[in-house]
């Protein structure tokens, strides 16, 4: 077997998941931890450690607490190599993370222990469904009070419709949260302070039957313990890895992201839990990273401006296949061209290595000069495939901006556009104007302000933005259509996008239905394509 093979063997891809809140990053800086990419873990909100999570890079996200933007991070641990995109958690930043959930092989959930399942999580949770990836539950902050605990796997099962298996059970929340135990190994796992979860302290194992039990965790508890194992084995699913890896049964775990307890463990199970890097769909059938032995990858997400020492844009992709050497020429599906891959990077959020080599499952930054599209392939293979688009999704509200000063209109016009091809933002045209007037969409209100921050912050431009009463928006497939000659209804406002491509705003549902029967056979779509 080639070194390429067993390199890409070794890795796994996964996405973090959850409703803001719930721990996703203080999550993902506990797994470097153990992984010794870092020394010392800080966590979101952590006045007592003062430091920032590690994958929170951009101001806006350290002074509100929140990611905005998906970040990558590379450690190794066990003899793996993992890659985990940390995505953001806030709906108004759902886009990014269903683009990020293209490229992982697997997802894990993170559900707040006293809250159980939340509205975004469901919403991310049918993405991952959509897909067919395995999905690993999380259930976070035992340290706090707790619902109880079969409740929190009945509401996993009711809201999210996938049966669960409960790889660990805690012992008791809140205060008296002392461990969990491992029903594999018929194992307590006791958990030692971490100076607020900053170091990985030390775990203490003992066995169910040991009577030194009793004093260690209380009577009482070991009580509960016997009396809920018991029932557990009669009520739950049985593991069984072939439905994990359709997406059908969930593995859960117990733990306290925050006091780092229980993360080791979790890590372990799902590293053998995991497979490596899975085939994805192409224009020409399945590629498989196993047998396919030409570089391919696909651009997932754009990031304009992560140094701010020099203005520049970060093409991230996944590779696919093959192993990637920097400074190799690779073909560009979409642009038609020879291209070489300069400057290819890892990240640790912001904080980036070069990178000599990567392969079939990593996840890389390449210097983009503004030639990349997100859904675009690149690769080393005479047939020329292409990986499946990446869907883009319909905004939902709309302002028209103006700039502050008429004299930074260059910089208006780069800034926005640059924000859009990161597609975080939409921008469209109204349908007779150029670039004096633009109509921004997103999908969550609060993408307007990180908008108005990066533009004033990055670009030195201040705007104005006047939300618009529109929530609906189609794409006009009909290619031979006059859209000047289209009748439509009072609310209804023509505009194109970028590409020159006319689209459709309407202020009420039904005015769709009736622009519809209005003009006959004109074809309206909720998707663009990317």
């Amino acid at each position: 077997m080639s070194e390429i093979t067993n390199e890409i063997k070794k890795r796994r891809t996964f996405a973090i998941i959850s409703h803001p809140d719930a721990g996703k990053t203080t999550l993902t800086e506990k797994f470097l931890l153990y992984g010794g990419a870092i020394n010392l873990a800080g966590s979101v909100k952590g006045k007592a450690t003062a430091r920032h999570a590690v994958s929170d890079w951009m101001e806006i996200e350290k002074e509100r607490g929140i990611s905005v933007t998906s970040s990558v991070l590379q450690f190794n641990y066990g003899g793996f190599c993992i890659n985990i995109l940390d995505t953001p958690g806030h709906q108004d930043f759902s886009e990014d993370t269903y683009r990020t959930l293209m490229a992982a092989d697997s997802a894990v959930m993170v559900i707040d222990a006293s809250k159980g399942v939340e509205a975004q999580t469901r919403k991310l949770f049918k993405v991952c469904v959509m897909r067919h990836i395995p999905i690993f539950t999380f259930i976070n902050k035992m340290d706090r009070e707790a619902k109880d605990t079969f409740d929190l796997l009945d509401d996993i099962e009711k809201e999210l419709g996938i049966a669960t298996c409960p790889v660990n059970w805690p012992i008791g929340s809140g205060k008296a949260f002392k461990g969990v135990y491992d029903r594999q190994k018929k194992e307590v796992e006791l958990f030692s302070d971490t100076h607020k979860g900053t170091t990985t302290g030390e775990v203490k194992t003992v066995e169910a039957n040991n009577p030194e039990l009793d004093w260690l965790i209380g009577e009482e508890a070991k009580t509960t313990l016997l009396e809920e194992i018991e029932l557990l084995d009669g009520a739950s699913a049985e593991f069984d890895q072939e439905l994990v890896n359709k997406g059908e049964l969930s593995p859960v775990f117990f733990g306290s992201a925050l006091t780092n307890f229980g993360v080791e463990t979790f890590l372990k199970h799902f590293l053998k839990m995991t497979t490596s890097p899975l085939p994805r769909m192409s224009d020409q059938g399945e590629i498989d990273p196993m047998t396919e032995p030409d570089f391919s990858a696909f651009v997932f997400k754009i990031q304009a401006n992560m140094n701010k020492a020099h203005r520049d844009r970060i093409a991230f992709m996944r590779i696919c296949s093959g192993e990637f050497h920097a400074g190799m020429s690779v073909y560009h599906i979409q642009g038609k061209k020879e291209v070489r891959l300069s400057q290819p990077q890892q990240m640790m959020a912001s904080e980036r290595r070069i990178i000599e080599k990567a392969c079939g499952g990593d996840i890389i930054g390449i210097f983009d000069p503004g030639i990349f599209s997100i859904g675009d392939t690149l690769t080393t293979s005479k047939k020329k495939f292409a990986y499946e688009g990446i869907p883009t999704f319909a905004p939902e509200h709309f302002a028209r901006v103006r700039q502050e000063d008429t004299m930074k209109r260059k910089q208006f016009v780069k800034g926005i556009n640059q924000i859009a091809q990161e597609g975080a933002i939409q921008i469209f045209q109204e349908f007779n104007t150029g670039m004096e007037e633009i109509i921004v969409g997103v999908v969550g209100v609060l993408q307007f302000d990180v908008l108005k921050y990066r533009l004033k912050n990055e670009y030195n431009v201040e705007i104005r933005l006047e939300t618009l009463p529109y929530e609906y928006i189609r794409w006009v497939e009909n290619e031979e259509i006059d859209i000047s000659r289209l009748t439509g209804t009072s609310d209804m406002k023509k505009i194109k996008d970028l590409k020159g491509r006319p689209l459709l705003l309407f202020v009420h549902e039904w005015s769709i239905r009736m622009t519809q029967e209005r003009n006959e056979g004109l074809i309206l779509s909720e998707f663009g394509r990317s």
